[in-house]
């Protein structure tokens, strides 16, 4: 099966309608990777580690006709915009596929997927791998035969620098006394695992979660909750855990901070259940906050969070040895009576940090849209974006457990885009959606739909400023731009002539725009140059940065 995202390049940012903060609607078109009749949740999704074009996702995926249960395997050539695949993992035994899915590619250019197992057939986490893209997988491999819980991960090391490079991770907690955290791991392609070992126990109450991740030098990281030990099990607070040595040996941080999760339901949308389980990305751009690790949790009824479920972060500056405060994401109104939930977190090739959730503060308390939140200074100060096209008012899955809806969303980033992943029925069924969006464009708001006569650059205003400016310009019809392929670039100089920021590089078409320039707590005070080219026309402007 193929199928078109319809790939568009003209982006535009309009004001979302409603909006008590500064808010943007982007406009990157939503699609469903893999259109099907069978319900599908909980997306996850990877690159191949060699070619970033090649990406294999996989979703819990439910066939409510016959209650057949299994992991989709959805694979895409072209960075994201065609998949193909099927919504069926047909690795034996077939029967015992219980969702979950964790996806890996691994150096080999081999696919890696675990999951657990049916609970009505044999329990535990399985892993299958497929050397002909996910076409034929091989027969199970039993990493345990425990109850497992059903939200753990994996994660291939991917880093040709690595000295563990194409070891791939499994993590998870199994329902057996004391619940730590487990881990496991593969160096031959999934073919056989090490049998699966405790890294943080005995832990000073249960644990749920287990959200693997490697570093550039080969580090392995994990994060988890503490739960309470009554209904509704309430996350209070996160625990994290790093190895330097592939997974031998793990430097535990128990309690790294204290939280407030949102286990248990919601009443105003449908009564879904939902977690406040820790997700994490690490800076891997190499810029000043190279290493930094971002914790993202779902909490309420605890400062910064208000009495709403909001999105909190905590960073690490030492690997997760110690963490800053939180600091809550969103922007809108605290104690507005508005829900954010459902987290997903991805540092991209600049150091922004970009977390993605569900949102109902354009809506009614009964439905949802999915916002991006953006950060260009470690975490100080954010931006927010609506991605998605269209509402849905969130439900339990039928066929699946009770008040179920899924537990996670996915958020990665590959170069200038950001790739996001989320479940809703705005087609009548729990589908797996998608947007891929340019960050090199994501400030960028069109302000006039009268096509201009010339090119122009204005002057930055304020200025001076600290720490933002904003910068129109006019890009006036293709016979008279000339442009080759639309291209248009926008950058700031400083006065030896290096480069400090693209604020745009993409094709655009006629229009008058305009982009923001933050330039955080990076920049020193100064004098800088911004510089408009497009085709033969290049235009520059000073702009003084005071702090």
């Amino acid at each position: 099966m193929f199928r078109n995202a319809f790939r568009i390049f003209p982006v535009l940012l309009l004001f979302a309608a409603g909006s008590l903060n500064a808010q943007y609607r982007l406009a990157f078109p939503n699609f469903r990777i893999f259109p099907s009749i069978v319900t599908q949740t909980e997306p996850i999704v990877c690159f191949n580690p060699n070619n970033r074009q090649m990406m294999f996702a996989s979703a819990y995926t439910i066939n409510t006709t016959n209650g057949f249960i299994s992991e989709g395997v959805y694979v895409s050539t072209n960075g994201g915009y065609n998949w193909t695949g099927t919504d069926t993992c047909k690795g034996n035994n077939i029967f015992n596929h219980g969702g979950d899915p964790g996806v890996s590619i691994d150096k080999n250019g081999v696919f890696i997927i675990t999951h657990i197992g049916s609970p009505n057939v044999v329990a535990g986490v399985y892993s299958h791998y497929s050397t002909d893209m996910g076409t034929t997988w091989s027969s199970a491999y039993a990493l345990t035969t425990s109850q497992p819980e059903d939200k753990g991960s994996s994660a291939t090391d991917g880093s040709s620098s690595s000295p563990y490079y194409g070891r791939t991770y499994a993590s998870w907690v199994n329902y057996v006394n004391p619940f730590p955290v487990l881990v496991a791991y593969t160096t031959n392609s999934g073919a056989t695992w090490t049998a699966p070992f405790a890294i943080n126990s005995p832990p000073p109450q249960r644990c749920s979660g287990g959200y693997i991740r490697t570093g550039k030098d080969g580090t392995v990281y994990n994060a988890w909750a503490g739960v309470s030990s009554t209904s509704p099990f309430t996350e209070n607070f996160a625990g994290f855990g790093f190895s330097t040595n592939g997974g031998a040996n793990w430097t535990i941080v128990q309690n790294a901070y204290q939280m407030n999760g949102i286990n248990g339901t919601l009443p105003a949308k449908g009564n879904i259940r939902v977690n406040g389980l820790p997700r994490y990305d690490i800076d891997k751009s190499g810029g000043p906050r190279n290493g930094w690790i971002y914790m993202i949790t779902a909490e309420y009824n605890l400062s910064p969070a208000g009495t709403d479920p909001d999105i909190i972060l905590h960073r690490s500056t030492n690997n997760g040895l110690n963490w800053s405060a939180g600091i809550r994401v969103n922007q809108d109104a605290l104690n507005n009576g508005k829900i954010q939930y459902c987290p997903s977190v991805s540092v991209d090739s600049t150091g922004g940090v970009n977390v993605l959730f569900y949102d109902d503060r354009n809506t009614t308390s009964d439905s949802a849209e999915v916002f991006l939140a953006r950060s260009q200074d470690g975490g100080n100060t954010w931006r927010e974006f609506v991605v998605s096209e269209h509402r849905f008012k969130p439900k339990p899955i039928a066929g699946a457990v009770s008040s179920y809806q899924g537990d996670f969303i996915t958020l990665e980033s590959g170069g200038n885009n950001l790739y996001a992943y989320w479940m809703d029925d705005h087609s009548g069924i729990y589908q797996i959606w998608s947007a891929i969006i340019n960050i090199s464009t994501i400030g960028i708001r069109k302000t006039d739909t009268e096509v201009p006569a010339d090119f122009s650059l204005s002057q930055n205003y304020p200025n001076p400023f600290n720490p933002t400016t904003n910068i129109k310009f006019a890009i006036p019809e293709n016979g008279k731009s000339k442009i080759e392929n639309g291209n248009v670039t926008l950058r700031v100089y400083d006065m030896l002539g290096k480069e400090v920021a693209a604020l745009v590089n993409e094709r655009l078409q006629p229009g008058t725009y305009e982009v923001q320039f933050d330039a955080g707590n990076i920049l020193p005070s100064g004098t800088y140059i911004y510089r408009l080219s497009a085709g033969s026309f290049s235009e520059s402007k000073k702009m003084i940065l005071v702090k």
